[in-house]
């Protein structure tokens, strides 16, 4: 495992060969990235059930179990918030949209528009997002199991088969390599590289401002709790580059769990604060889902006032908690924003659909650093963090 990382920068390397070379055999290795994510996601369950219910039963003190999702939850609002207002002000400032769109790709996009028109339902946002359920159902097992007599007797047998999941996850991530280069043969073979020159400006800007986030906004938070940001990112290299290469932070979220506890961040917290921060931590979702509103307006001249300004503020920290569980969640927020609003043309998403792909793992990249920042943040502010593992990420 120890050159897993290498050997995955190696695959994406190749898979973009094939898919700008050999586009149709990178189409056709779709099925390979699929299948390798398909198979990281069936960890996800047992992985969130078997953290969360270990660590309620074994803190035993349902109080502080509420003090941290509340703790977590304020925290997620907070920054994504902030990165919404972060992609605002770049949008504003560097106008990716303030090009000719005469001439740009233009995708069908039928399906998004009929699926936006149904708008954001909370309800439907749960029944989807399958992760979220395993978060409910394992919070109330640990808060029955925390109260049970042979919680002892429980808890081995569960950190028993959490043992035979983790050891049956570190065979499965000998497979990365193979299913980064599907991914990433898939993208390029059916988008190709020369879609991104005619949306260059925006894809640069995104790229920007995602990068200003992590190294600066996400970097002074871990400062402020004496972590390093460049730590975090060394011992996570391998889930990021599996995530640039699938476009999905949900394959990398089984073997991020596992990272954080041995960076010494407690099971209880880990259980709690990462499941949840898929659903409501999406840092990078946030940048993007801002400065795609603003760049489609520009890419029509529409001038928005102050109050369309924070109008769409407000609805994107609400909408932007639905674009995750589901892939292309995003568009069909975006969508459902832009209806919402009625002042910008729904029609600009058609412009974004052929390029949407190769800006999903900047999106993706910085949710996972996201949340493996909030982790971070919460057990520190918990005490929830080993001492002795600490001074390692000084």
């Amino acid at each position: 495992m120890g050159n897993l990382a290498f050997q995955v920068l190696l695959a994406i390397l190749i898979g973009i060969a094939v898919g700008h070379f050999f586009p149709t055999v990178g189409i056709q290795s779709e099925i390979i990235g699929k299948t390798f994510v398909h198979i990281l996601k069936f960890f996800i369950g047992p992985i969130i059930f078997l953290t969360i219910v270990s660590g309620i039963a074994g803190i035993g003190n349902l109080k502080k179990v509420g003090r941290v999702g509340i703790k977590a939850l304020i925290y997620f609002e907070v920054v994504t918030t902030l990165a919404l207002l972060i992609g605002i002000a770049v949008a504003l400032l560097m106008q990716p949209g303030a090009i000719d769109k005469t001439g740009l790709p233009i995708q069908d996009m039928s399906g998004i528009e009929k699926k936006a028109q149904d708008g954001f339902n909370w309800v439907r946002f749960f029944l989807e997002n399958f992760t979220l359920q395993i978060l409910v159902v394992a919070i109330l097992s640990g808060i029955i199991v925390s109260h049970l007599s042979k919680r002892e007797f429980i808890l081995n047998r569960l950190d028993k088969i959490a043992g035979v999941v983790y050891k049956w996850l570190r065979y499965v991530m000998y497979l990365a390599p193979l299913g980064a280069y599907g991914g990433i043969a898939f993208a390029v073979g059916k988008f190709g590289l020369n879609s991104l020159v005619p949306l260059a400006k925006l894809m640069v800007c995104m790229y920007i401002t995602m990068s200003v986030f992590v190294f600066v906004v996400l970097a002074a938070i871990l400062r402020y709790y004496r972590f390093r940001i460049m730590r975090l990112l060394k011992t996570i290299k391998e889930e990021i580059l599996i995530v640039l290469a699938t476009s999905s932070s949900e394959a990398a979220l089984p073997s991020l769990m596992r990272k954080l506890e041995n960076m010494g961040c407690s099971k209880s917290v880990v259980g709690l604060v990462v499941p949840t921060g898929y659903s409501f931590n999406l840092d990078g979702t946030s940048i993007y889902l801002s400065m795609a509103v603003l760049f489609i307006a520009q890419l029509y001249n529409i001038s928005l006032s102050v109050g369309e300004m924070a109008s769409i503020i407000g609805i994107l920290m609400i909408t932007s908690k639905g674009a995750a569980g589901v892939t292309g969640s995003g568009f069909i927020v975006l969508a459902s924003t832009l209806t919402t609003l009625h002042t910008i043309p729904i029609e600009g998403l058609a412009f974004l659909l052929g390029i949407d792909k190769f800006m999903s793992e900047a999106r993706a990249i910085t949710n996972i650093i996201g949340n493996g920042v909030a982790t971070l943040v919460i057990a520190k502010s918990e005490k929830e963090f080993e001492s002795a593992t600490e001074t390692t990420l000084l």
